[in-house]
């Protein structure tokens, strides 16, 4: 079309793209996580990840995102949206999109808790806490669809291409995230990624008015477990601890029986001596008393 019809590169980038659009909303579901490829593994990988990074906090990861703020949060939540909504699309541009809508609604939610422009630095850090919070479906097999069938010039150029490659450095970061770059100790980081802890959370007290109540009832509801779980601890403990005791009484019992029965024997008649009747003579009789003096009667 450029060098026969002399058509404008502007107009031909509008035809590449209805005829993406065209093309790979037929093949979609030929194409997009294939059985020939690991994409499917990579997901459920990434999605385990950033489930067991649920505890990370956007102090630890330096954002400078301030949720408390009403227009902050409801950025937030718009960036969580789009990019979840990138799973439902099935146009490369149309998931490039999302990321892009994702990405100004971070600017945005930086700015306004700044009250100044958002930089590089501020972005990748927020676009990360994002991608935690929200745990995007398939996301791996997302991003390698739009690396191998979105026009490379949308890739290599312009705003698409920029958060396009930030949202592929995030994903990188959350794989590789280890306790050095959220500035914590290797035994604080197993502990946390384990579940047997988590961060100590401000105290109900310190927060602002405008904090989510929903977010307070949820941490009163994770400090009343733990009052629980440490409880189920110790009577666990006790209830071990009393049927070793029981245990240490009944041999104690036993052996003291077995000592008595070695030291006093039962003696036990020869089954051939015959047993004394309850009538035979007895000599001793006429020294009961009247009422109990055996009494024989004539038949």
């Amino acid at each position: 079309m450029q060098t026969r019809g002399k058509v404008p590169p502007e107009k031909v980038e509008r035809i590449m793209d209805q005829i993406e659009k065209y093309i790979m909303t037929r093949l979609y579901k030929f194409v997009f996580c294939p059985e020939t490829t690991d994409d499917e593994k990579k997901d459920l990988a990434i999605q385990k990840r950033i489930r067991a990074l649920h505890w990370v906090t956007p102090q630890m990861l330096c954002v400078p995102v301030n949720e408390e703020i009403p227009e902050v949060s409801d950025m937030v939540v718009k960036a969580i949206t789009d990019i979840i909504e990138m799973d439902s699309k099935r146009v490369p541009r149309d998931k490039l999109a999302c990321i892009t809508r994702c990405s100004k609604h971070i600017f945005n939610a930086i700015k306004i808790t700044k009250n100044e422009p958002a930089s590089a630095d501020d972005f990748l850090p927020t676009l990360i806490y994002i991608v935690l919070k929200g745990n995007p479906p398939r996301l791996q097999s997302n991003i390698q669809y739009i690396t191998r069938f979105c026009n490379p010039s949308r890739l290599m150029t312009g705003e698409d291409g920029y958060y396009f490659t930030n949202l592929c450095c995030a994903v990188a970061f959350i794989e590789k995230l280890d306790a050095q770059s959220l500035n914590l100790s290797q035994e604080d980081f197993d502990r946390y990624m384990s579940g047997q802890t988590s961060p100590r959370k401000q105290e109900p007290e310190s927060w602002s008015p405008e904090a989510c109540l929903g977010v307070k009832q949820m941490y009163k509801n994770l400090d009343l477990l733990s009052q629980l779980n440490e409880r189920q601890e110790r009577i666990m403990n006790e209830a071990k601890k009393l049927e070793k005791d029981l245990i240490d009484w009944t041999d104690g019992i036993a052996k003291e029986v077995q000592d008595i029965v070695e030291k006093y024997p039962l003696e036990i008649k020869p089954p051939n001596q015959p047993l004394a009747a309850i009538d035979s003579e007895n000599v001793e009789n006429d020294k009961l008393p009247p009422p109990l003096q055996p009494q024989v009667y004539a038949g």
